[in-house]
């Protein structure tokens, strides 16, 4: 911490960091109208940093409420007994403080059984990662020396994908499903295709990848899975270029056209308009049993081509 930099203390409401949603979904400053600023204080980017982080904290809550109240979706611990949702797949893990080690006496072990006292080392262990989780939660502006504990089954982005489609996607009535994936979403995407290839096909109408990174030379994906792609996907890139406007591609996936920004983080909002309307012709066309006109004829020439 600088000599001069202000306490990690921060508020624990959207009132309290003076911010509010308008009307229109936007988080706006009460007093002054801006938008959010990252840069509170100048030079105290680590401060900064903590405060940005402790408003997303309150946000990530907010927008939890909303899901669960005005769009009637429930919220399911992922794996049981975490109590947490995995929102962003690059993040696949908790963090909690490091154990102090303690080292144990010898009159400690030497007056119980081995298993017994494995037995209590073990409680132990599971109990006190318990509460290192939730005080993380609880206070995540306290200033500890922190671990990564990755979260069972979903220690990566690639087997978070493939645990939300056996346990809920695959077990779903849902007929028709369709895939927003965003960035590194689109090469775990690429990648539960490769595992679930048969039940992928059946399942999913349609995939709107938004600058997506997947490779399909570098994850090995056959030529079916390909051929798929460029049928049934499309990836709405950073491009100046406006909305739609096609973007030439070495790879022989699927079509990519411009998310009309040349801002990686906007990729997905500014795309919504076309992703909902690809979504709309790609359903239409599996309850009339024809294929739709998804992609342009000359993008499927030039990747066949290839």
């Amino acid at each position: 911490m600088k000599k001069d930099e202000p306490p990690l203390d921060f508020p624990d409401t959207l009132e309290g960091f003076e911010y509010a949603f308008n009307e229109k979904g936007q988080l706006r400053h009460i007093k002054t109208g801006e938008p959010f600023v990252f840069n509170y204080r100048e030079d105290l980017h680590r401060w900064n940093q903590k405060r940005y982080e402790a408003l997303g904290e309150i946000i990530t809550k907010y927008v939890y409420e909303l899901l669960e109240k005005d769009c009637n979706l429930k919220k399911i611990s992922i794996p049981e007994g975490y109590g947490v949702i995995v929102l962003n797949p690059n993040e696949n893990y908790i963090e909690v403080e490091k154990p102090k080690i303690h080292v144990q006496s010898s009159s400690e072990s030497a007056d119980e059984p081995a298993e017994k006292r494995e037995r209590k080392d073990k409680v132990s262990k599971e109990t006190k990662k318990r509460r290192d989780f939730y005080e993380k939660y609880r206070n995540p502006q306290r200033e500890k020396e922190m671990m990564q504990l990755y979260i069972r089954e979903n220690g990566s982005p690639e087997e978070h994908a493939l645990y939300v489609w056996d346990h809920f996607i695959a077990q779903s009535a849902a007929e028709n499903v369709f895939f927003v994936a965003h960035s590194y979403g689109g090469l775990a995407f690429v990648e539960l295709m490769i595992q679930r290839e048969a039940d992928v096909k059946s399942k999913v109408t349609a995939v709107a990848l938004t600058d997506s990174v997947h490779n399909v030379w570098h994850q090995e994906a056959g030529k079916t899975i390909r051929e798929w792609m460029r049928e049934n996907c499309c990836n709405w890139v950073s491009s100046s270029e406006p909305l739609d406007t096609s973007v030439e591609s070495m790879l022989p996936d699927c079509p990519r056209v411009s998310a009309g920004t040349d801002r990686h983080e906007l990729t997905s909002w500014k795309s919504f308009p076309s992703i909902f309307k690809f979504f709309t012709e790609a359903s239409e066309a599996k309850t009339s049993s024809l294929k739709p006109a998804l992609t342009r004829r000359s993008h499927r020439v030039k990747h066949e081509e290839l």
